[in-house]
């Protein structure tokens, strides 16, 4: 077999690249990776965990399609366009620096040559370039292609919200009427999944056939329950199992301090890669049982009515970055008349270290139900700016009662707010230290407050939770969010990277737990008799003083 041989398995072909590259040699699951892309079927999804080359193989790929076939059109789709311009300008590359792609090099006076899209050297004449590169928003209808890659087509921030995701599904459904229809044309996606409802789940009710390369090894048990089978059988090992895959680029430690970094959670979806979202039973905390409706800041309604009904749902004006199905849900009805609020309370979980944020939480108390008008979190610590912003929300809010997480500082955090407080909205603050693991404590505390639709949300808690997140980095953008916090923590001890909103919330409520335990119900029925007698009092008061001595007595009026 001569070398031109040889070059037709894109796995030698990947060899020479990674050499010529100075990169060790190709590990086993990138040869895999490789032999599925050229092998596998022709609707693709390669799903690897986070830095295992997939975009650095697919450009070898790219160039290995060309050089077996220069005549060939391809299309590269990622989540930016700025994304997708490197993929084709590594390509470019490639072509240009290895001695055997010579031939390849578009000629500068009759071909296309630039970073969007080029033509290859033997390309004949054609309306589509050899590569093209576009963004996932560009317009794709009128771009034809044999072999569309879409690399890293979901990314956080496009996919963060349900109205995201549904929008990407759409957009994802171009590259059918792209794709020329011959028996050698190919779709493959690369990617990580970004969220629980990955599209990449949803690209197998649609004929795609996805592979899974995991960071730690599955036993076979798992890979037929947890990824229905998809598992690439090179990481499939019952004896090694939560052993690293890739044991000479990420060892057993390095994974584990991984795991530690990204939080459970994240480190399951980056690196172990579970498309399963239906294990809905790990998320106790259901954005679907919230009621969201426009609070007024001195009083509510005596009793709300919740219904999971489709003509109560918020559209898609409020952002809701919960599970695919979940929806915020307005009220049903409202009973009652609008009487003030028992009471105003703010939690407070002072940052800590690394990047903890200083969160917040003002809940107030009728009837046995909790108003959320105002949470979230920032950047600062102890910094007279964050102090001064909690104290000013306490006054416009009219909170009577402070609760400070105080497991950091030793009480440092209340003595620098006091004065601050003294100043703005005097009210007393009171310390509490908290010893249950904090999942168990958030979760416990919540659960049944939002299982009976007793915790209420004023929208514009939702949107500015939303808002003010996004100056963060885009990997880091929902894990700060206080409803993503909610929908996503369990049990488990780390299971989000960062709960720090979703703790000053649950603090908050768990100041009313206490208060819980008087039905709303008999608290309408008592304020109504007590307004009974305080009227009949009034009239009887007013009888005697019209009628003088000479009326009836207390007893005789009875009678009547």
């Amino acid at each position: 077999m001569n070398d031109s041989q040889k070059l037709k398995d894109f796995r030698n072909f990947l060899f020479l690249v990674w050499k010529h590259l100075n990169l060790p040699d190709p590990t086993p699951i990138q040869y895999d990776i490789s032999e599925y892309m050229q092998y596998g079927p022709k609707r693709a999804v390669v799903e690897g965990f986070r830095g295992v080359g997939k975009s650095w193989i697919c450009s070898a790929f790219v160039v290995h399609q060309l050089y077996l076939d220069p005549t060939k059109n391809i299309l590269v789709v990622s989540a930016s366009k700025t994304r997708a311009d490197d993929f084709s300008t590594f390509t470019l590359r490639l072509i240009h620096e290895i001695p055997f792609l010579e031939h390849l090099k578009p000629h500068h006076d009759k071909q296309r040559f630039s970073k969007i899209s080029f033509d290859v050297g033997p390309a004949p004449a054609s309306h589509a370039p050899s590569v093209k590169s576009l963004g996932i928003t560009s317009q794709l209808t009128g771009s034809r292609a044999d072999l569309i890659v879409g690399d890293d087509v979901e990314v956080p921030t496009n996919s963060a919200t349900q109205t995201m995701r549904e929008k990407l599904s759409e957009q994802i459904k171009e590259f059918d009427s792209i794709l020329k229809p011959l028996d050698d044309s190919k779709v493959i996606f690369l990617g990580t999944p970004q969220c629980e409802d990955t599209v990449y789940a949803k690209l197998t009710e649609r004929g795609y056939k996805p592979r899974i390369w995991t960071g730690r090894y599955v036993t076979p048990k798992s890979n037929e329950q947890r990824y229905d089978g998809a598992v690439s059988p090179i990481c499939v090992d019952l004896d090694k199992a939560g052993k690293s895959t890739e044991s000479t680029r990420f060892s057993d430690i390095d994974l584990d301090e991984r795991e530690v970094s990204y939080g459970r959670s994240g480190f399951t979806m980056q690196f172990m890669l579970d498309p399963r979202l239906s294990d809905m039973d790990r998320f106790p905390l259901k954005v679907n049982e919230l009621v969201v409706m426009d609070c007024d800041d001195n009083t509510a309604p005596e009793k709300i009515v919740w219904a999971q009904d489709p003509q109560l749902e918020w559209d898609s004006s409020l952002p809701n970055v919960g599970f695919s199905g979940d929806r915020f849900h307005r009220p049903f009805k409202t009973i009652g008349d609008n009487i003030p609020y028992t009471g105003s309370v703010m939690s407070i979980d002072p940052s800590g270290r690394g990047k903890d944020e200083t969160s917040w939480a003002i809940v107030k108390m009728l009837n046995g139900f909790l108003y959320v008008v105002d949470a979230g979190g920032m950047q600062g610590g102890y910094g007279e700016d964050v102090l001064k912003s909690l104290a000013v929300r306490a006054a416009k809010h009219k909170v009577n009662y402070i609760v400070v997480e105080s497991n950091f500082g030793d009480g440092m955090f209340s003595e620098l707010f006091k004065p601050i407080l003294q100043r703005i909205h005097p009210t007393t603050v009171e310390e509490v230290r908290h010893h249950v693991q904090k999942e168990k404590r958030i979760v416990d505390t919540l659960e049944p407050i939002m299982n009976q639709h007793r915790l209420i949300f004023d929208p514009s808690v939702i949107r500015d939770d939303y808002k003010s997140a996004q100056g963060y980095p885009s990997e880091s953008v929902l894990k700060y969010q206080l409803i993503y916090q909610m929908s996503r923590i369990t049990r488990e001890r780390g299971a989000i990277t960062h709960d720090d909103r979703l703790d000053a919330l649950s603090m908050a409520v768990n100041y009313w737990v206490e208060q819980m335990a008087q039905d709303a119900d008999r608290a309408m029925v008592d304020r109504k008799e007590g307004m009974i007698t305080e009227e009949l009092n009034k009239f009887m008061d007013s009888y005697y003083k019209t009628n003088g001595a000479n009326g009836p007595s207390p007893m005789v009026w009875n009678e009547v």
